[in-house]
């Protein structure tokens, strides 16, 4: 279009050169030429501008392919990566399962190695509490046949070391049990078993000599009724009056008995009667010596009522035997060797669990 305006303008040239009107025409070529000119630039321009346009296009065509590109190998990537994750979440749902039910496990098996650590344990008190129970039954016995504290003071002080060496809570009281135990027994006064041992053979040497209550008095010895030299007449009639006179009081004795069957007593039943009272002296004294308290302390009761029934009370040597009686009898009271039963007792609980 451009071409053929000038060729226009050419072929008009000389037209117009020869035209009438030469001077007319001349603003209109020049005018005519601008704006050719303008127009070739605003082609030129816009061929620029669209050849421009053209290569950002392409080249935001080739960034958008570069993006995809990229964007479609980052979405393989994440599909990858998700599928990877996916599986390393089930591998791990499946280690966590696993992990889960050795957990279990471990903790079936710490119960019950605690249970298994308690019931030892728990055995071992149970032995520690029926050996100790047998330890103090067997010193509660050497005690009675000896009459000594010292079996019973051993057994409750080597119990009391093995409470404390086992330091279990649960044998506390048993522990205070012992301690009470042991001072009351310490405090506790016995009696001196050969002392009595030695009271009771003097009983039964006293009962021959003691008089039961109907016995008659042995006679004195009648004096010579020779008279003397230088005796006088007077003197000798008076010593035979004295003389005669005694013989006629002992012919008849007057006493007081209290109990009538010793009014009866013949001299063979007073024989039986002093053997029956040493019997029962020797059957105490063989009491003491097995540790039979309660049998000699029957014994010595029926002793004392006998020695208070048969035989005279007045004598010095009834009197001597009734003392030592009631001595041995107020002995026999502190004869007994204390019992541990308050140990025991806590034994049982302990061992009952409570």
């Amino acid at each position: 279009m451009n071409s053929e305006a000038p060729a226009s303008a050419a072929s008009a040239g000389p037209d117009a050169s020869s035209s009438p009107f030469p001077g007319a025409l001349l603003p209109t070529v020049k005018s005519s030429r601008r704006w050719l000119r303008g127009v070739a630039l605003v082609a030129v321009a816009g061929v620029a501008g669209s050849g421009l346009l053209w290569q950002k296009l392409g080249n935001i065509q080739e960034q958008l392919a570069r993006q995809t590109a990229e964007s479609g190998s980052q979405a393989g990537e994440a599909r990858a990566t998700a599928k990877q994750a996916q599986e390393l979440a089930i591998e791990t749902a499946a280690k966590l399962a696993v992990l889960e039910a050795r957990l279990s496990e471990v903790a079936l098996q710490r119960t019950q190695l605690e249970e298994l650590m308690q019931s030892l344990s728990r055995s071992r008190d149970e032995n520690l509490v029926v050996d100790i129970e047998s330890s103090l039954r067997l010193a509660q016995q050497q005690a009675q046949l000896t009459g000594s504290v010292e079996p019973l003071l051993a057994s409750l002080k080597s119990a009391e070391l093995r409470v404390a060496r086992a330091a279990q809570p649960r044998l506390t009281p048993l522990q205070r049990a012992i301690a009470k135990d042991v001072a009351r027994i310490k405090a506790t006064v016995l009696s001196d078993t050969p002392a009595m041992l030695v009271k009771l053979d003097e009983l039964v040497s006293l009962a021959d000599d003691m008089p039961v209550g109907n016995a008659v008095i042995a006679p004195k010895s009648a004096p010579g009724l020779r008279r003397e030299t230088e005796e006088s007449l007077s003197g000798w009639s008076g010593r035979l009056l004295t003389m005669v006179r005694e013989e006629v009081r002992g012919l008849v004795r007057v006493s007081k008995i209290e109990n009538p069957d010793v009014a009866l007593l013949s001299p063979e039943q007073s024989f039986f009667v002093r053997e029956n009272f040493k019997l029962k002296v020797l059957n105490a004294r063989l009491g003491l010596l097995s540790r039979q308290t309660e049998a000699a302390r029957t014994d010595l009761v029926s002793a004392s009522n006998a020695l208070t029934r048969y035989f005279d009370a007045n004598s010095r040597k009834a009197q001597t035997a009734q003392a030592l009686l009631l001595q041995l009898q107020s002995q026999m009271r502190t004869l007994e060797v204390p019992r541990v039963d308050e140990t025991l007792a806590a034994l049982a609980t302990a061992a009952a669990g409570r």
